[in-house]
């Protein structure tokens, strides 16, 4: 399947899905996970493969398509917008930095239909033999596996028993690409919110894992794919894309609520809340504060893109600004979903509605500890000239 046969760019291709998703998010709440219809449909447009290297039938967006595919997935439905930072990038990332070998037996032999979730945190342990590893671990929260083919899981490489560090300190970490045949899944996904990314628990015990499927966890070198993104590493896409996905969830319900304005009343009260000069300022006040987020979000992370594509190395500076941009639009989408909240009333409080379902999801996927409060103070740490740099950024 190449990227001609489908919609110009990667928001093209999400813009497609509206209307299935919109019909399918009640199901895929119920269901726990993506239902195949939606699944189907992302690959059926293209855009289950277009964040991957031109090699694995991706067409390498930019941050800044990157980003407004995200804010529109997540705009249509929490848990698709979840499965766009998840599934998306893990397989971008595979495609893009697995050894030739890894990358033959994942993708090429699969003809790039790879759809791949997971756990990137290093919660597992490699003990090194001939040829790989044998992988015992345990995961939770795996985003997307629920409907994956593939399998990230983080690791610790371990030679006769000894963690191995790539400086004092600093422990090496490994991702590893495992076929779901080798996985055993405890599920364990039964939330507030963003029920339907299917993001299970699992454990693998003593599995082997070939070399050849496994790459350096902050790697900044790829094998494929010419686009700058795949220099800059994991992190900061990964940053792009939570990013990207609270902001449309937060758009999701300031544009309902904006919507809701015009035929609401409430209780006690004769006018629209469109009337209400509390609602004009609070609205206006927070659309504001949606869209400096936003222009924050692009222009870090453009800027950085632009440094890296013109030759120039990616310091722990701008690594410090994605982070810190990530975790303000975070921050500046969870208030901006809390009024609106409020705003709309028990219309916001009906299961089923789309304001009721964002505001859970909102406010589980912002617990999310990338894009926490440690992040923030490791960020300011490098601005301070504290550290040098902070490995995780």
């Amino acid at each position: 399947m190449t990227s001609t046969s489908h919609a110009a760019t990667v928001l093209d291709r999400a813009r497609t899905m509206a209307k299935v998703v919109r019909a399918e998010a009640a199901a895929a709440e119920q269901l726990r996970t993506m239902t195949p219809r939606i699944v189907e449909a992302m690959w059926d447009t293209g855009l289950m493969a277009s964040m991957n290297p031109a090699e694995a039938g991706g067409i390498e967006p930019t941050f800044r398509d990157m980003i407004e595919t995200w804010i529109e997935m997540a705009w249509q439905d929490g848990s698709f917008g979840w499965i766009g930072i998840a599934n998306l990038p893990s397989s971008a990332a595979a495609a893009a930095y697995l050894p030739d070998a890894g990358f033959d037996e994942v993708f090429t032999s699969n003809g790039n239909r790879v759809t791949m979730g997971g756990q990137f945190f290093p919660n597992g342990q490699g003990h090194t033999v001939e040829g790989g590893y044998r992988l015992t671990g345990a995961w939770n929260f795996g985003s997307g596996t629920g409907h994956s083919e593939y399998v990230a899981a983080g690791f610790l490489p371990m030679v006769d028993g000894e963690i191995q560090w790539v400086s004092e300190g600093v422990p090496d970490l490994y991702a590893a690409i495992l076929p779901r045949a080798d996985i055993n899944f405890t599920d364990g996904w039964f939330v507030q919110g963003l029920k339907g990314t299917g993001s299970y628990d699992y454990n693998v015990q003593d599995v082997f894992v070939p070399s050849y499927r496994t790459f350096p966890l902050f790697t900044r070198e790829p094998y494929r794919g010419s686009s700058a993104t795949f220099r800059m590493g994991l992190m900061p896409i990964t940053a792009a894309g939570h990013a990207g996905w609270a902001l449309g969830v937060a758009k999701s319900m300031l544009d309902d609520v904006e919507e809701l304005a015009a035929s609401k009343v409430r209780m006690g009260d004769m006018a629209l809340l469109a009337g209400r000069l509390s609602f004009q300022k609070g609205l206006a006040h927070h659309v504001a504060m949606w869209r400096a987020a936003r222009l924050l979000v692009l222009d870090t992370f453009e800027a950085a893109e632009a440094a890296v594509a013109g030759g120039g190395e990616l310091t722990p500076r701008m690594r410090a600004d994605m982070r810190v941009a990530a975790v303000y639009a975070t921050d500046a989408s969870r208030e901006c979903a809390q009024w609106a909240h409020l705003a709309a009333g028990t219309t916001a409080i009906r299961e089923g509605s789309r304001l009721e379902r964002a505001f859970r999801d909102l406010y589980t996927g912002t617990q999310h500890a990338f894009i926490g409060e440690k992040v923030a103070t490791d960020a300011a740490q490098v601005w301070l000239g504290l550290v040098e740099d902070q490995r995780g950024l």
